[in-house]
């Protein structure tokens, strides 16, 4: 069991929001996303952990930018996510996917606790892993906690889901500058050289020092989520 690929996805929580209203969560989004994960990881044998964000419910940086306390504002973040990872989890068990969510912040009622090494039996179970609270720690983004998850679980590779339409790492921000081309592949020092906005700094430093790739891809295409897992040269790799 243990030569199946492990792969940690990142997905913002903003990707679970409707554009076309002011819902928080858009069932109908997550659904959707829900059934490509679940279908994939069926199709594809693989060992697949969730990152969730939670920009859609709260952004620490919004709160800490008015004035309120940073811990406190990003501590409000990591409890969005914990909403976000029961919503994912909700549909992916309605698609057949037995789910569990860790959280690292402790809640017995709600979520298991992050323990590494019950991450990993459930990975082997066929499980999907939906990692919430980020790492537990207020300064860190959910893109690091994503890449320290990685790291911990002995993932091969790091799938970041972008939801902006801004399908890989660009030359510049491509909704700004019409003349900026992506990148198919580009390493980790190019990233931080130039400045590139693939994750934070931290993220990107990590996944550095700890030799985990990461493949940049638009999340919200159809089919998009199976080329990625699937090794597909889709979007961006870095490494």
């Amino acid at each position: 069991m243990g030569e199946r690929r492990r792969i940690v996805l990142k997905m913002s929580g903003e990707a679970l929001a409707s554009s076309a209203s002011d819902e928080t969560i858009d069932a109908i989004v997550v659904e959707r996303l829900a059934a490509e994960i679940a279908e994939t990881r069926g199709e594809l044998d693989l060992e697949l952990a969730v990152m969730v964000g939670g920009g859609n419910i709260w952004r620490g940086t919004t709160g800490a930018g008015a004035g309120m306390d940073r811990a406190t504002s990003d501590t409000m973040g990591m409890l969005g996510t914990v909403i976000n990872a029961l919503a994912l989890q909700d549909a992916l068990e309605h698609h057949g996917q037995p789910t569990r969510v860790l959280s690292a912040v402790q809640m017995a009622e709600v979520a298991e606790p992050y323990i590494r090494r019950r991450a990993i039996r459930h990975l082997e179970k066929g499980r999907v892993v939906v990692f919430a609270a980020g790492m537990g720690n207020p300064y860190f983004t959910t893109d690091t906690s994503a890449a320290l998850r990685g790291a911990e679980i002995e993932a091969e590779l790091l799938c970041k889901g972008t939801h902006g339409g801004v399908d890989g790492v660009y030359t510049a921000d491509p909704r700004l500058d019409p003349t900026a081309t992506r990148y198919d592949e580009v390493s980790f020092m190019e990233v931080v050289s130039k400045d590139l906005r693939v994750m934070d700094l931290t993220a990107i430093t990590f996944c550095m020092d700890n030799g985990l790739p990461i493949r940049v891809f638009d999340l919200m295409a159809p089919g998009n989520l199976r080329k990625a897992l699937g090794g597909d040269p889709i979007g961006t790799l870095v490494r």
